[in-house]
């Protein structure tokens, strides 16, 4: 049976090999972790992968790290130069620290993940898809910012006091974002 959903949202997961892209996917739209995934992409050039999303509006992006891995942390910097370069400038866009249930591997501090957040006015969580943490919210939070810009736009496109607006109201039920693809 097909799965229906109020509100159909495309997001990007993007940032290193490894950090766990998929296994947040995952883990939102199964609400299960499979630490067997084989890299699902391998190394593409950045600017292939935004060509390919340009080709669908894109309303979300998350760029996710690995709080274990430096390098992954600080390659977000150049995730976000390739989207101010090649994405539209109103998407939303969330920095996730992934595999916060490994604390005693740790390489990168929450403060320090917040604080590169912040630097770009973007969003922050920590998560872990294996210990099932923050993911849902991470998904639910963006998805209601995207929601609120496009209430907002309707709202400025429409003219004021016009009574042939188009007002969209809270969803009574869950939002489902299937189906969900990594490109």
């Amino acid at each position: 049976m097909a799965k229906t959903y109020d509100y159909l949202f495309k997001l990007l997961l993007i940032g290193d090999s490894g950090v766990g892209k998929t296994c947040v996917l995952f883990r939102f739209s199964e609400d299960a972790f499979n630490s067997t995934f084989i890299s699902t992409i391998g190394t593409l050039q950045d600017r292939s992968v935004f060509e390919q999303s340009q080709q669908h509006t894109i309303e979300g992006i998350m760029l996710v790290y690995d709080i274990t891995n430096e390098k992954s942390f600080e390659n977000i910097k150049n995730w976000i130069r390739n989207i101010e370069e090649h994405a539209s400038a109103d998407v939303e866009k969330m920095v996730l620290g992934n595999k916060c249930d490994i604390n005693d591997k740790r390489q990168v501090s929450k403060e320090r993940g917040e604080k590169l957040a912040l630097e770009y006015g973007i969003k922050f969580m920590e998560t872990s898809a294996k210990a099932n943490i923050n993911v849902e919210n991470a998904f639910l939070t963006l998805a209601r910012d995207i929601k609120s810009k496009m209430d907002t736009k309707l709202e400025g496109d429409s003219p004021q006091g016009s009574s042939h607006g188009v007002k969209i109201s809270e969803p009574q039920k869950k939002i489902s974002f299937f189906p969900c693809a990594l490109l």
